[in-house]
């Protein structure tokens, strides 16, 4: 396995990727793009998300994984992204990699970046497959979540007295929010408020993969919902469940092998007829 660190041109600046190339050049038999997800959550996966990215590639996967506007490695600050400027980097990092491989391409999303990764796929002519860990199916929800962070934090201070409003109604002025040291701009808020997990791109089919600290347990309801509602307009999506720890939130680094295992297995298994 090859990796390699890149800086792709962008607009504003150039987004940081690392790239990672099977042992065999001729013998790639598909192309991932990572979408990583938001804010803590993003940093808590790095470990798993690079464990996941060189078992791809040891398995004959190119595996592309971008920093997006704002974050890493990558040009800009976090108030400086919008959900627009995220789907282009998504966009970009597709077409970088399509130009490399003409491979299958396959959009790997992690929480909210399943909602950029189907959002991005359903934009796209090309057929495109996606792997979903543990996705955020509402941004809404995840948005309102999220800014009850601060509102821990002014509670653990006393000062909680409308906190939610005041957080909103400066979104709602376009100024940005500091929410668990992450400068929130309206934009980005805005956007991932409207983001919702829809009907995917029709050309591919979905591998939807939870985790749970249960070895006995089965999909949420609410992926049960959203996955039987695909199937019935006709859309390919099976889920899976592995047993391990919610990395993306637990307070030290830990990993999910269970996972590792799971998604290689989901990528390679044959489409229906």
């Amino acid at each position: 396995m090859a990796l390699e660190a890149v800086f792709l041109p962008a607009t504003p600046g150039q987004r940081f990727a690392l790239l990672h190339w099977p042992e065999d050049a001729r013998a790639v038999i598909g192309a991932v793009v990572g979408v990583p997800p938001f804010a803590e959550e993003l940093n808590k996966s790095r470990r798993m998300a690079a464990l996941q990215a060189r078992a791809m590639a040891e398995a004959g996967y190119a595996v592309l994984q971008i920093d997006l506007l704002g974050c890493g490695d990558s040009s800009g600050e976090l108030v400086d992204a919008s959900w627009e400027a995220w789907l282009a980097d998504v966009q970009l990092a597709c077409a970088w990699l399509q130009e490399r491989t003409s491979a299958r391409l396959w959009l790997w999303g992690h929480r909210t970046g399943c909602l950029l990764a189907n959002e991005a796929a359903n934009r796209m002519q090309s057929p495109v497959d996606q792997l979903f860990w543990q996705p955020v199916l509402s941004g809404k929800q995840y948005l309102q979540q999220f800014l009850r962070l601060r509102l821990a934090a002014e509670l653990a201070g006393g000062e909680a007295r409308g906190v939610m409003e005041m957080l909103r109604q400066q979104l709602r002025q376009g100024q940005p929010v500091e929410v668990a040291g992450y400068m929130l701009s309206s934009t980005l808020a805005g956007g991932l408020e409207k983001a919702e997990l829809l009907l995917p791109h029709r050309s591919g089919r979905v591998e939807w993969i939870e985790i749970s600290s249960r070895p006995d347990a089965g999909l949420s309801p609410a992926a049960v919902a959203r996955l039987t509602q695909w199937q019935a307009a006709g859309q390919e999506v099976r889920g899976t469940v592995v047993h391990g720890p919610a990395f993306w939130q637990t307070s030290e680094i830990s990993e999910c092998h269970a996972l590792l295992q799971a998604s290689l297995l989901a990528m390679r298994r044959a489409p229906s007829p």
